[in-house]
């Protein structure tokens, strides 16, 4: 757990610092469990993202873009009404808990003024987001209602009295100030020093108690106090070092350097930023992956059930093609009609075609007359000879259908909330599944394309899904400009606005690319790039899929670092 007690106290006051005395001018909920305040204080605009989401449920101010639904729901109207236009007073938090009280005084239908409270609870899968009116302790309404048969405790829902979380009643670090103090917290003859600091002290997670064991080395009542004492002043004093560790395909974070952790370690000026940069498409992906959870499965099936048609229809070639065999069965047995009779199984001839003579078994029905047996190879041949060409035109057609789930597959894994429905009205389009809605016909939108800039500042389009990709190649493309795509490898389309790009340019896209590719986790990816004149739609093709010739080829290794500073 990275979001502790302490990281609380940490965000906090920085998000105090930018904030305070700030006037909140937008309020957006862009999905279920967010909520985005637009925010202007000491002459800047702040984006302050709250999240209740039960994985990735934090606090900070984010320079990232979210996009909101066309219909704001019930509470961000309800949030709109009570806090757009009013100022910040106060941001503090609870003791050292995961809960942030956001104070605003703001003006009533009337004009009167009033204070509300912004209560965030960070608690994991219990995290929440409520607001309540500051004078009475009323909860207005929540993201998340808590009714009386859930949880005895405390009941969340509007109108009733707002109960803060059952208190853990641990000793607050900060009121240790002797080595004494410290020691009778703990006994180092039970063994498992890090959980007893975890169970002793307030706001301290697993994370940090490992940390402080780490840098103790030897644990003893000699080595542990200083290290405990050394790391409570820093915080204490709001020295810190954000970081994030990437090591064994996991990802860490803290506002301190990690020691026990190992891995590729990256620092932060602040710890917005950080956590900007960890969350990064993180809330986004599972909120998509809930919402297009049936299409996913569809197209998973799809793929699947195409490979294994494939794998028929190969097995049904290759009996096919037998089909010079079952007419050497027949004629064999034609010639040989005195020595068959009903009842047979099978019956051993001479291969009369052969130079060598060699002996032939050939099967043979009980049920059928010697002629009828003849006949049934002679059909066999025929039937297989007919049918090669239409298998391999079966065949052909089933890889296509795998290259084309293959690549909504991996659209999938980096699709955004817009480019879920776009990929659905694709199937739709193309008979896979019903249309949700049924609407008058209306004039088709442009798809709206990811943008980034280049370092030469250099405009770069990415689509995610294969309605964009044929927008960007096919529509918004000019001739000479540059066009990407990872070599045999499903991904996205990728345009450079500019016919003569620097080397640097060219580079920063083919990461795109791969980062936007089914090689997103790979490395030395190979991504072609030509000028978008190259660059052709075959007549009948699916959407998405060009051919393409005079191209060059740029091994890149995908980085969401340069992904997060190229995003315009």
């Amino acid at each position: 757990m990275s979001f502790d007690g302490l990281f609380t106290r940490a965000i906090t006051k920085e998000v105090q610092e930018s904030l305070s005395s700030g006037r909140i001018s937008k309020i957006y909920q862009p999905s279920k469990y967010e909520i985005l305040l637009h925010i202007r204080a000491r002459g800047k605009n702040h984006k302050l993202l709250l999240s209740a989401h039960p994985t990735y449920a934090r606090m900070h101010i984010t320079a990232q873009s979210y996009d909101s639904p066309a219909l704001p729901p019930m509470f961000c109207m309800l949030l709109r009404k009570h806090l757009e236009g009013g100022i910040i007073e106060s941001i503090e938090q609870q003791e050292l808990e995961r809960i942030v009280h956001i104070t605003v005084r703001s003006r009533n239908e009337i004009g009167d003024e009033s204070q509300k409270t912004l209560i965030v609870e960070i608690m994991g899968r219990h995290s929440n987001i409520i607001l309540i009116d500051t004078a009475t302790n009323l909860i207005l309404d929540s993201v998340k209602h808590l009714s009386p048969a859930v949880n005895r405790h405390r009941t969340v829902f509007p109108g009733y009295e707002y109960v803060a979380p059952p208190a853990q009643h641990k000793v607050n670090p900060f009121t240790i100030e002797t080595k004494e103090q410290f020691l009778l917290q703990l006994d180092f003859m039970s063994g498992k020093m890090d959980k007893q600091l975890v169970d002793r002290f307030a706001g301290l997670s697993p994370l940090f108690a490992k940390e402080i064991i780490t840098r103790a080395g030897l644990v003893n009542e000699q080595t542990l106090p200083p290290v405990f004492f050394d790391l409570l002043h820093t915080l204490k004093e709001h020295r810190y070092e954000p970081e994030m560790i990437t090591g064994d395909n996991k990802e860490y974070f803290y506002m301190l350097p990690l020691s026990h952790v190992t891995g590729e370690s990256k620092r932060f000026a602040t710890l917005s930023e950080l956590l900007d940069r960890f969350f990064f498409g993180k809330a986004e992906r599972d909120r998509v992956k809930q919402q297009g959870h049936d299409l996913e499965k569809f197209i998973s099936n799809e793929l699947e059930k195409n490979k294994k048609k494939l794998g028929k229809l190969q097995q049904t070639l290759q009996d096919a093609e037998k089909a010079g065999e079952y007419q050497l069965h027949g004629e064999l047995l034609t010639a040989n009609m005195y020595a068959l009779q009903k009842g047979m199984t099978e019956i051993e001839v001479m291969n009369y075609y052969d130079e060598n003579g060699t002996m032939v078994t050939i099967a043979l029905d009980p049920l059928k007359t010697p002629s009828e047996n003849a006949q049934s190879y002679f059909s066999k041949y025929q039937k297989a000879r007919n049918s090669v060409s239409i298998i391999e035109e079966q065949i052909m057609k089933t890889e296509e259908e795998i290259v084309y789930f293959d690549a909504l597959l991996q659209q999938m894994e980096s699709a955004s909330q817009r480019d879920i429905e776009e990929i659905r009205e694709e199937l739709a389009e193309e008979g896979y599944i019903r249309s949700r809605t049924k609407q008058k016909k209306q004039k088709p939108s442009k798809p709206v394309l990811d943008t980034y800039v280049s370092s030469d500042g250099i405009e770069i389009f990415v689509g995610k899904n294969n309605k964009q990709n044929d927008y960007l190649t096919n529509k918004l493309a000019r001739r000479d400009e540059i066009w990407l795509h990872t070599k045999d490898i499903p991904g996205s389309h990728v345009l450079i606005r500019d016919v003569e790009p620097s080397e640097q340019t060219v580079h920063e896209a083919a990461i795109l690319a791969a980062y936007f590719s089914k090689a997103k986790r790979s490395s030395s990816v190979p991504v072609d790039f030509t000028k978008i004149r190259h660059v052709k739609k075959p007549s009948g093709a699916k959407l998405g899929f060009v051919t393409y010739d005079n191209q060059q080829t740029l091994y890149v290794t995908p980085d969401e670092d340069i992904v997060l500073k190229l995003k315009k």
